[in-house]
């Protein structure tokens, strides 16, 4: 058994430093009390590596950007490399979302098509795409959450995935009301998100319909 000639106190295991003093252990170590975490060390190695290769990324990023002039294209007229650090943080805050714990698949994709859908429409906004992104890409990302949201809802045996559904069925509608308010023909692809969204809510009605009243009553306190 190892010892401390400092804390005079004996340290069973294999540490190699007192737990009191941190001074160094003297004496023949024992076998481990715990097992060793392996798989822990080495998620922890490749998340620092990705973190320093990011951050090498953003700092050569801004670098070309900001120091040489480089530009994206020949007619970019903005700091293109904002638009990158934007994306490698975020890949960075999804890195973080999948250690968490307590996360259900539904919040984490909800938080997430938000977070890639406001990064998408800032990127399409400063490259030109702005109205492909709003009347195809949006409407089409909306219903994939939400049919996905609907999947979980389904199998959800907490219920915790419900409130999820019915805030991405909202999303569905609320643009169609967008453009009629602003009297403006409503796209096709709005139409069908708004028509799925409709379906969607019928669907879990039938399938969920005590989960989705209680739900409603929970959000609005009634």
């Amino acid at each position: 058994m190892k010892n401390c000639p400092y804390c005079k106190i004996e340290v069973g295991g294999d540490l190699k430093k007192c737990p009191f003093c941190q001074s160094k252990l003297v004496g023949e170590a024992e076998e481990r009390y715990f097992p060793t975490q392996t798989i822990l060390k080495i998620q922890s190695f490749f998340y620092k590596l990705q973190l320093f290769l990011v951050w090498v990324a953003i700092i050569a990023l801004v670098g070309l950007d900001f120091f040489f002039g480089v530009k994206l294209y020949p007619s970019c007229n903005f700091h293109w490399s904002l638009l990158f650090v934007m994306w490698l943080l975020a890949f960075e805050m999804s890195i973080i979302r999948l250690f968490k714990k307590g996360m259900n698949a539904a919040r984490v994709l909800s938080i997430s098509a938000v977070s890639i859908m406001i990064m998408l429409g800032i990127t399409a906004y400063y490259i030109g795409f702005f109205k492909i992104f709003v009347y195809w890409v949006l409407p089409n990302a909306v219903m994939a959450t939400m049919i996905a949201n609907f999947i979980f809802a389904m199998i959800d045996k907490s219920g915790n995935a419900m409130g999820y559904l019915l805030t991405n069925l909202l999303m569905g509608v609320l643009p169609y009301i967008a453009f009629y308010l602003m009297q403006k023909n409503s796209p096709l692809e709005w139409i069908i998100c708004l028509l799925v969204s409709i379906a969607l809510l019928i669907g879990a009605i039938i399938f969920r319909g005590r989960e989705v009243v209680n739900e409603i009553q929970r959000r609005l306190s009634v």
